[in-house]
């Protein structure tokens, strides 16, 4: 399979799964090229991921995210595949 490149954003509106966020996140760091945080006092709480994998490893992560409780995931990936 190969590579694609993507985005996922997280919108984080429970803060109290944001340690579940992280390890998840973590689980999956082969994968992530770059990660830009926006917290925010009031409303939810942003973080952008800009991913490289196959479509399997980025629906394990998206997935795995969208499985928590106050967690909203959105994910683009491009048709564009990177060969290595």
């Amino acid at each position: 399979m190969e590579n694609r490149i993507g985005t996922i954003i997280i919108g984080i509106g429970n803060r109290a799964e944001a340690p579940h966020v992280n390890e998840i996140i973590s689980k999956h760091s082969k994968i992530i090229i770059g990660r830009l945080g926006l917290p925010r006092n009031e409303g939810m709480s942003l973080i952008n991921l800009v991913v490289e994998g196959t479509t399997d490893e980025i629906g394990s992560l998206t997935g795995q995210l969208g499985k928590l409780e106050g967690i909203e995931v959105k994910s683009a990936v491009l048709k564009l595949a990177i060969s290595r």
